[in-house]
């Protein structure tokens, strides 16, 4: 049984290379994380596995994909990139890895929160221009933190926000407990919350979940922010909400349309924080990644 690691950047590839043992499949590498997905049947060759890290797999792709049978998708947001309920009808199952990364998520997360709270990238900006920018900012010890969606990831701001004196509170859609944090359900987290933070996976139940209803409920000046998915938030109600003040901050890891088209009306935003879909790219998230990506194909090879 072959596979390839379809799209792999330098970095990655450096891991995935040194975490082979003696007896694994063999898994090719193609080094370059630019590919289109067109070029996917020619990579892989007949391979019966396609690593992934980014690069989208259409469902007409992968019916020209001789061979394919396994896809191991590097992260749990494979929806972004393919349909899994259509390639499982072609006979090719994705495999998805959870929780390699939820330290690092969690720690953007925070750095957000506090960004948001404190305006250092637009202090930065404006001192770099020559302006001397200095605004109140918003003490974070004693206020609420709403997480929405309570998971591996959720935990670990909980855990790093009461450590540093917040209140937290939490909606998840099962019952979740966790020491020292308060589950309600979401129109109390929505009115209750100084900072509103975002940890759902992207399906037809969460897509467009935080709706302009919902930003409007929200405590006027709260901090939103976003390390899950762009599609989960009424992007239009969160712009609006950013312009009258309804929202003072926004710190956004991930959007509708990545990469983040130039003139996009966030970049024209001075009370928002961009970060480039990057909040799980740590080293150490990554040596988890990849190891949980081996196993996934030993796996599958001893069938």
């Amino acid at each position: 049984m072959r596979g390839v690691f379809v799209d792999a950047n330098e970095s990655l590839a450096v891991i995935f290379e040194r975490l082979h043992q003696p007896g694994d499949p063999e898994v090719r590498i193609h080094r370059d994380p630019d590919i289109t997905s067109d070029q996917y049947p020619k990579i892989l060759d007949g391979a019966e596995i396609a690593i992934v890290d980014h690069t989208a797999l259409p469902t007409d792709i992968a019916k020209r994909c001789t061979g394919l049978k396994h896809v191991v998708f590097l992260g749990t947001g494979a929806r972004s990139y393919m349909n899994p309920e259509e390639l499982a009808e072609l006979g090719i199952q994705v495999h998805l890895i959870k929780g390699y990364g939820d330290t690092a998520v969690a720690e953007c997360a925070v750095a957000l929160m506090w960004e948001g709270a404190r305006g250092l990238a637009k202090m930065d900006r404006g001192i770099r221009a020559g302006n001397w920018l200095r605004d109140d900012g918003m003490q974070l010890t004693g206020k609420t933190l709403g997480l929405i969606g309570f998971g591996g990831i959720a935990a670990e701001v909980a855990r790093i926000a009461i450590g540093s004196g917040m209140r937290v509170i939490a909606w998840n859609r099962s019952p979740k407990k966790y020491p020292k944090v308060e589950f309600v359900d979401l129109d109390e987290l929505l009115t209750e919350s100084d900072v509103v933070s975002i940890h759902l996976l992207l399906n037809d139940e969460t897509r467009g979940l935080i709706s302009r209803a919902c930003i409007e409920a929200m405590k006027p000046g709260v901090i939103l922010v976003n390390t899950a998915r762009g599609a989960i938030v009424d992007e239009e109600a969160m712009i609006d909400a950013l312009k009258s003040g309804q929202i003072r901050h926004a710190g956004l890891d991930v959007f509708n349309i990545e990469p983040l088209p130039a003139d996009h009306p966030l970049t024209k935003l001075d009370n928002v924080t961009l970060s480039a879909h990057s909040a799980f790219r740590t080293p150490e998230a990554s040596e988890n990644l990849l190891r949980a990506a081996w196993e996934h194909c030993r796996r599958i090879a001893k069938g």
